[in-house]
């Protein structure tokens, strides 16, 4: 599948996971128990936690993209990591999630525990300024959703890391924040790399695929 005709594809997903924001179709008991416990606390992902179209938006990336090695810079308490999660069961992959916040750190392994994703996901507490440059591997997806100033230095730090064909999608780029324009203008500098910007919710996401 050409790159170019990957994005087509994940432009229509992002306009189909934008106006329904639906759940994955059900296949199994394990999706029926991460559906439930994404339903039962869909009112209670507060703290820097993204909102549920925008989870849906990596579930679709992910899969659609058969991607198996994922990072996720600052995992807050976990919404994100579990449709990261949900997606790498589909593919066989696993997750890589880094979160400074000890409080936040210990809410996001009971959450993945509870949503029977925990052994999806390689939950880390540190320092995602040091540690992400120090990550061995290679990934072929990454989600950026921590100090928003750190963002660029984040993508240089994974960009040798990431694969032909990868994804790297960040959050809030519609914020007016320090760091945020110096990012997106980054990105649309960069010739080996196709951009999709959604700005359709409140916050906005890049979704960045390495040529």
């Amino acid at each position: 599948m050409s790159l170019k005709f990957s994005i087509l594809i994940i432009i229509n997903l992002l306009i189909t996971s934008t106006i329904f924001a639906q759940y994955p179709k059900i296949e199994n008991d394990f999706d029926r128990k991460v559906r439930s416990f994404l339903e039962d606390n869909a009112n209670n992902w507060k703290d820097m936690n993204v909102p549920l179209s925008d989870g849906k938006i990596m579930y679709d990336i992910i899969v659609e993209n058969g991607y198996t090695s994922a990072v996720e810079i600052g995992t807050s308490t976990g919404h994100s990591a579990i449709w990261i999660a949900w997606a790498l069961s589909k593919t066989g992959g696993k997750l890589i999630t880094i979160e400074i916040d000890k409080t936040r750190y210990i809410q996001a392994k009971a959450n993945f525990k509870k949503a029977g994703v925990a052994k999806f996901i390689e939950i880390r507490l540190a320092d995602a300024h040091k540690l992400v440059p120090e990550l061995p591997g290679d990934y072929d997806f990454v989600f950026s959703d921590a100090d928003k100033y750190w963002y660029k230095n984040y993508f240089m730090a994974m960009d040798s890391k990431l694969k032909s064909g990868g994804c790297f999608v960040a959050h809030n780029t519609l914020m007016q924040v320090n760091g945020i324009k110096e990012f997106v203008d980054y990105l649309k500098s960069l010739e080996n790399y196709e951009t999709i910007f959604d700005n359709s919710g409140p916050s906005g996401i890049s979704i960045s695929y390495k040529k």
